[in-house]
């Protein structure tokens, strides 16, 4: 699929140790498929908010505050064949055409300008990607930001939910008033910076934030700080809602919505699952597999498999893993050639694991556990918490082009539980989602994957095969191969644990 696009800027800033000017608009071809998105990894101030999670799709909704609408010529009604009738287009170059286009450099983009994405183009349950309606010539344009849609249990795309398209005028948005923010998972980040302008008149002490978390993110992390608390630590990927209302001089209140976009370079994999409250509750664990080689998993650690005994900053095995070594493209791929904290996305992390990473003086492992998930409460919303019910991740800052990756799920221990377990794992691909699977992408008809508890210390459960590719076009794509034991039937892949990495990977992408 066309590579999500947080991912160039996320890079481009990270690499520059700061935020980065956003892209201009793309006139047509190959930059349709470019990158406008930046991130900032400076520190922010600390503060608190009412959080709340999301029952829908999770995408950030519009609201008052926004920068103005308009700012392209309006496409005259072509019968609702093609094209909508009223949909801006770019006058210095539109990319819209007479159908829309399913090969890999045009997935995501509403090729027709219909504000459709994708419609009639197939692909596999679970799989997911970043999308833009409108015009895709101003996909790249400041203010502009992707959606995410999802493969349905039938095979076709959803719609595109969250973002910012060309649809609602993006490209002629301002940051003077509410405007969408980005952060990278882990990193505090101060919510007023947000507001612009909007913020300015508010009288002192009125301010209150509001947070909606995205769908499956729960506990969703409350507003921490004080006078007033305004700031928010995301552990996991994915699109924010803010809500901002402030009192007025004359009385009453106004409010803004604008979404934080929150996303990391390269390959990460999020792991979620229940877990009893107050207790230890049933303790999975995350593995990715070195990529294209063909050796025996090792739960307990192996040079092979990247795990909590390996992987993590407080495991006696840190450092061990030596997949990149003497591989030139991408450079750099060595964890310890960038010994920066901008460049580091686990300084930030939670439980003091980010100051044990910056002591250790050797920038981020590639590849990492940052958090090995052993036992939570999910009535903690305090992110920085060790009790807070963090999603266990594993991340490949810098992932190889070509290079298959396997991600498991062992069911480490029920630790004497016996309810049933649904683990959810999300696949990103620079900062944009490429699976969501677990929870959907299984079984006809679909249901969630559940784990027994006489399943616990003997389970291996074999989730997909990811992948990056690049095209002539430039762009970083991502692809993403579930794993089933009957193809037809979308079983899951349960493996021996510690047994052989599996079945052979797919042909090279």
């Amino acid at each position: 699929m066309r590579r999500p696009t947080l991912s160039t800027a996320i890079l481009a800033v990270l690499s520059a140790g700061g935020a980065g000017a956003a892209g201009a608009a793309a006139a047509s071809g190959c930059n349709a498929a470019g990158d406008r998105h930046e991130f900032d990894t400076g520190g922010a101030s600390s503060t608190t908010t009412t959080t709340t999670t999301s029952a829908d799709g999770g995408g950030g909704s519009s609201a008052s505050g926004l920068g103005g609408s308009g700012g392209g010529l309006m496409l005259p009604d072509a019968g609702g064949e093609d094209v909508a009738p009223d949909v801006p287009i770019n006058p210095c170059g539109t990319a819209c055409g007479p159908e829309e286009l399913c090969d890999s450099s045009h997935t995501g983009l509403d090729d027709d300008c219909d504000g459709l994405v994708d419609e009639g183009c197939p692909c596999s349950t679970g799989q997911a990607h970043a999308c833009f309606k409108g015009d895709p010539s101003y996909h790249t344009s400041p203010g502009c930001f992707d959606g995410t849609e999802k493969c349905d249990e039938n095979g076709a795309w959803g719609p595109c939910l969250g973002g910012r398209h060309a649809t609602e005028g993006c490209f002629s948005q301002d940051n003077l008033n509410c405007h969408p923010i980005q952060a990278v998972p882990f990193q505090d980040v101060n919510l007023k910076s947000g507001t612009g302008q909007f913020s300015g008149n508010a009288v002192p002490g009125s301010e209150v934030w509001t947070v909606t978390c995205p769908t499956g993110v729960s506990p969703c992390p409350a507003i921490a700080g004080s006078n007033p608390p305004d700031d928010f630590k995301p552990l996991q990927s994915g699109e924010y809602t803010i809500t901002y209302t402030k009192g007025l001089a004359g009385g009453g209140t106004d409010s803004c919505t604008y979404p934080l976009f929150v996303g990391a370079p390269g390959l990460r994999v999020e792991l979620e699952w229940e877990h009893d409250l107050g207790g230890t509750g049933v303790d999975l664990d995350l593995h990715l597999h070195q990529p294209n080689n063909t050796q025996n998993w090792a739960t307990s650690g192996s040079p092979v498999d990247c795990g909590y005994a390996n992987c993590s900053i407080n495991s006696s095995g840190i450092g061990t893993i030596q997949w990149f070594n003497g591989v030139a493209p991408p450079n750099p791929v060595n964890w310890y050639l960038n010994p920066v904290t901008a460049k580091n996305t686990c300084f930030f992390a939670p439980r003091g694991a980010g100051q044990k990473w910056i002591n250790r003086g050797q920038g981020c492992a590639n590849p990492r556990l940052d958090i090995d998930n052993v036992s939570c409460n999910p009535s903690i919303t305090d992110p920085n918490s060790s009790s807070f019910c963090a999603p266990e991740n594993i991340n490949v800052d810098y992932p190889p082009i070509g290079e298959w990756f396997r991600v498991a799920i062992d069911y480490f221990s029920n630790h004497g539980y016996s309810y049933p377990v649904r683990p959810r794992i999300k696949i990103y691909c620079d900062g944009a989602l490429g699976a969501e699977l677990g929870s959907a992408g299984f079984y006809i008809p679909e249901v969630p994957v559940t784990l027994q508890s006489s399943q616990g210390g003997s389970l291996l459960w074999l989730v997909a095969d990811v992948a990056f590719t690049q095209n002539e076009c430039g762009p970083r794509q991502c692809v993403v191969e579930p794993l089933y034991a009957d193809a037809n039937a979308k079983t899951p892949l349960f493996w021996q644990r510690n047994g052989a990495y599996g079945p052979p990977y797919p042909p090279a992408p």
